[in-house]
């Protein structure tokens, strides 16, 4: 019932190589949402700076304008990176066998529930999304302030 029975069920199942299983849907999930995540935090916050009327080479922004642009990023890289979540989760919780691959997986999706199955879980991740990085980004803009003499 402890994390090593599990460790242990999973070897037994399906060998080392299921330790691993999903980790391309992963990185399907993983590359475009982090282009995603930092590319919407950027944009978000010179869109900001031009509202509130600060130089993005020399001004900051003020909290709340971080925290904005930190949830948005974090929504922007939920949207782009829940269809290959969602395949990701089937794959690696379905039993062993019932799949061939991730692209089995997709192709079952969407037979049995449509493209907007790709989709499922999507409110939440976005209502968790928006706090758990408005927080995160304003954590770490802060810290790299306070840091800043080791620049």
């Amino acid at each position: 019932s402890g994390m090593t029975d599990c460790a242990r069920q999973i070897l037994k199942e399906g060998g080392i190589q299921s330790l691993y299983k999903g980790t391309v849907a992963t990185l399907a999930r993983d590359i475009p949402g982090t282009v995603a995540y930092f590319g919407m935090y950027e944009f978000a916050k010179k869109e900001l700076m031009k509202l509130q009327g600060i130089d993005p080479q020399r001004g900051q922004l003020s909290p709340v304008a971080v925290l904005t642009a930190g949830g948005l990023a974090g929504m922007a890289c939920w949207t782009v990176g829940i269809p290959a979540d969602v395949i990701k989760s089937r794959y690696q919780t379905a039993p062993e066998g019932k799949y061939g691959g991730i692209a089995d997986v997709y192709r079952a999706l969407i037979k049995e529930e449509g493209y907007a199955g790709l989709f499922t879980g999507i409110r939440p991740a976005l209502i968790r999304a928006f706090p758990a990085n408005a927080a995160c980004f304003l954590g770490m803009e802060v810290t790299r302030k306070f840091l800043g003499f080791m620049d």
